[in-house]
């Protein structure tokens, strides 16, 4: 069992509350994987009183330095990839392939925003007045807070902590209350990296007992948060009116077209990798296939014998390629929308609402679901975010795209077709992000812009050069000299 404190002020801490949290391992909710201190409201202030000093240190240090210290934490994430990829496989129940593409995926975004600080920076613009030379400078904000995902514990983080930390901020962290460890861990090997006491700081705790402190402190300069989309609009709600900036990447509903003309079986493969690939827990992760009626039998039989192909068990046990969700009241949660989706006449083609034979009683585990559905059932609408994925016929091209477009979300959307105009029409016309063709809807590497439309986002994109406009802002400066 593994227990451990919070970076403040460049020193791992204990809670002032002596209450703490524990963290169990979804394979085996039995097993408890480790503790974390449960803050209280000074333990946060505390945090924020580093990060303002650490702010201002961070802020005078040259992009090059700041760039040296994400390159030595991503060396060190792959030194200790296996250590931590074990870890997120007990904490999370990823697989330990899926935990161990996490660790080098997160190790790629510090590379990334590390090889940033050489670029050129700034600009310079004409000016009309005689003499005079004007310029644009991008500036760090101050301090940030980023409020992170469960299901991608290791790599949500590092996507925020590149951008924010080159930017020259201070961040202070609140991971997830179920998957604490690895965030921690983290902050730790950024602490051994030689990051300044206070520019990195992170929060464990319940949200009842400090959800006031880290949103009301006077030092916050910007939220970025991942998670559901009810917690992210009442976030907005709750910062309206305040100079303080904020970043949501919230709910999605992906959905796959595959037309008349495409190649069915690798629709299939890609389609049933999106779906169920860390058990449907992905914000990418394929929810709806629309498939032209011309071949929905043919792919609804591909998909569902690789579906029932799946081997569902512990994420570190040999041959396992679909670990359990989160905990047991994701587990029932999904099992709900599944019942609910049969009560309203879905076709049970796999699975259904139960954990696969032969799977531990004492584990989070759910059989990968696919059901035949129509667009007047919840499961149309509603995300389940676990290994279920709903499949509607359709008429042509053009019903295939106003499907995927009736959605209040609009993360990812991919398309099947080897007709090039109907792949730009798709591109076009669909309302979503991220738009694939022959891919699935998941895949997005940590230098692609990233967002989606709707509800499942703000304007702001994170990845890619696009994510430090979120971090930074604009001053325009006028000189002449006299």
């Amino acid at each position: 069992m593994k227990i451990t404190g919070n970076l403040v002020d460049g020193n791992i801490v204990e809670s002032t509350t002596g209450d703490a949290l524990d963290v169990h391992d979804p394979a085996d909710l039995d097993q408890l994987v480790g503790r974390v201190p449960a803050m209280g409201a000074a333990d946060v202030d505390a945090v924020y009183g580093a990060a303002e000093a650490g702010a201002r240190t961070w802020r005078n240090t040259g992009l090059l330095a700041r760039g040296e210290i994400l390159r030595r934490a991503a060396e060190k994430l792959r030194s200790e990839s296996e250590a931590l990829a074990r870890l997120i496989v007990h904490e999370m129940g990823k697989t330990l392939a899926e935990a161990t593409v996490e660790v080098k995926k997160a190790a790629d975004f510090f590379d990334f925003y590390a090889g940033l600080a050489r670029l050129p920076y700034g600009e310079l613009l004409a000016d009309g007045r005689p003499g005079t030379h004007t310029r644009v400078i991008h500036e760090p904000l101050g301090v940030v807070l980023l409020i992170t995902p469960w299901n991608d514990p290791l790599l949500t983080p590092a996507r925020k902590m590149g951008p924010a930390l080159l930017a020259g901020n201070a961040v202070v962290v609140k991971p997830a209350t179920a998957t604490p460890l690895i965030a921690l861990e983290l902050a730790r090997i950024f602490n051994e990296a030689g990051l300044p006491p206070g520019v990195l700081g992170t929060v464990t705790g319940r949200v009842r007992d400090i959800g006031g402190a880290l949103l009301g402190n006077e030092a916050l300069k910007a939220v970025s948060f991942t998670g559901s989309t009810s917690v992210g609009l009442e976030l907005q709600q709750q910062l309206a009116g305040r100079p303080v900036r904020v970043q949501t990447e919230m709910g999605g509903k992906n959905a796959v077209a595959v037309l008349a003309d495409a190649d069915v079986e690798a629709a299939a493969k890609e389609i049933v990798s999106g779906a169920f690939a860390q058990a449907g827990q992905r914000c990418t992760a394929t929810s709806r296939v629309v498939v032209v009626r011309d071949v929905a039998d043919r792919l609804v039989a591909a998909v569902r014998e690789q579906v029932q192909s799946l081997r569902v068990g512990a994420g570190d046990t040999e041959g396992v390629n679909l670990g359990p969700v989160v905990s047991a009241a994701a587990r029932d949660e999904i099992f709900d929308h599944i019942r609910r989706a049969l009560d309203e006449s879905a076709e049970l083609l796999a699975g259904g609402a139960h954990a696969p034979e032969g799977a531990s009683e004492r584990g989070a585990f759910v059989s990968p679901t696919l059901l035949r559905i129509t667009r007047d059932q919840a499961i149309w609408r509603e995300e389940v975010f676990g290994p279920v994925l709903g499949l509607l016929e359709v008429d042509g091209e053009q019903a295939a795209i106003e499907a995927v477009n009736d959605s209040a979300y609009g993360l990812a959307a991919a398309v099947f077709t080897n007709d090039l105009g109907a792949a730009e029409r798709f591109i076009a016309q669909v309302e979503a992000g991220q738009v694939s063709v022959n891919h699935p809807t998941t895949g997005w590497d940590v230098h692609h812009p990233f967002g989606g439309f709707g509800l499942s986002g703000s304007a702001f994109k994170e990845q890619g050069l696009d994510a430090l406009q979120f971090y930074t802002r604009t001053k325009t400066v006028a000189v002449r000299a006299l």
